[in-house]
C-alpha cells in the first residue's frame, strides 16, 4: 500500500503468544488491542440486545443471568438466548421464563440432562449427601459466593452439582477466599464419609479432588502462600 492510501489492515488471533515477532515490528501489526470476554455489565447489555425480539416472562432477570455466566463471550450469550427460546417452544410456552434460561445455561455449561440415567436409589441418596456437603460448606465458610442452587439431576459426566452465583466478576482471589474454595470442593467427600463411613466413600469426588489439587498447587507454586516454601 502507498503511505497516502488511508488503508488500515486489521487481523485477529486467539494466540498472540505464537505469532512470529517479525509480524509485530513497527510498520506492520504494531498496534495490539486486547478484546477480553465481556464483564458482568457488558454481559447484561449484550443479553438486552439478543432478547429484543424474544417474548420474556416478568420473572426473567438479565442481571442474575449475567452474574451466572462469567467467561461467556458474546456468541455464548447469543447461544444462551436462542437455546432458552427453543426450550420454551418445546414446552409450548408463549413466554421464555427464568426456568428456560437456567436450564439452557446448565446445558451449555454442564451438558444435557440425563434423566434416563439408571441410578439406583442408593446412588441417588449418596449423590444427594455429596452435593449437600458442598452446599452446606458454601453457606457457612467465609467469603464464599452466594449459593444459587443444588441438584442431583445428572448432566454430562456429573451426577449432580452445586452452583454459586458471584456478586460480580472476580479478577483476583484472596487467601481467605481460596481456603474457602478448597473447603467447598472437599465438602462432598467429607459428607460421604460422615454419613456412610470411610469404607463407603466413592469415586464421585474425583473432579473435586482434581480441582482442589490444582488450586492448592497454584497457591504454593505460583502465589507464594506456603510458609514452608515461601515465594517460589
Amino acid at each position: 500500500f502507498e503511505s497516502n492510501e488511508s488503508i488500515i489492515l486489521i487481523a485477529a488471533t486467539n494466540r498472540p503468544d505464537v505469532l512470529d515477532p517479525a509480524l509485530l515490528r513497527p510498520g506492520r501489526f504494531d498496534r495490539q488491542v486486547v478484546v477480553p470476554n465481556p464483564d458482568i455489565v457488558g454481559r447484561e447489555k449484550i443479553l438486552k440486545v439478543h432478547v429484543r425480539n424474544v417474548p420474556l416472562a416478568p420473572n426473567v432477570d438479565l442481571k442474575v443471568i449475567a452474574r451466572g455466566t462469567p467467561g461467556f463471550s458474546g456468541a455464548d450469550l447469543m447461544n444462551l438466548v436462542n437455546e432458552s427460546a427453543l426450550m420454551a417452544a418445546r414446552r409450548n410456552k408463549r413466554l421464555v421464563t427464568m426456568a428456560e434460561f437456567e436450564d439452557a445455561k446448565d446445558k451449555i455449561m454442564m451438558g444435557a440432562e440425563r434423566r434416563s440415567s439408571a441410578m439406583t436409589q442408593a446412588e441417588k441418596e449418596l449423590t444427594a449427601y455429596h452435593e449437600a456437603g458442598h452446599a452446606i460448606l458454601a453457606l457457612n465458610v467465609p467469603t464464599a459466593d452466594p449459593l444459587h442452587k443444588a441438584t442431583i439431576i445428572p448432566r454430562g459426566r456429573a451426577l449432580g452439582m452445586v452452583m454459586q452465583l458471584p456478586e460480580g466478576d472476580r479478577y483476583s482471589m484472596s487467601y481467605k477466599y481460596m481456603i474457602s474454595r478448597l473447603a467447598i470442593m472437599m465438602g462432598g467427600r467429607v459428607a460421604e464419609e460422615f454419613k456412610f463411613g470411610k469404607e463407603n466413600i466413592t469415586s464421585g469426588a474425583s473432579s473435586d479432588i482434581e480441582q482442589a489439587t490444582k488450586l492448592a498447587r497454584a497457591m504454593v507454586t505460583r502465589w507464594g502462600f506456603s510458609d514452608k516454601l515461601g515465594h517460589v
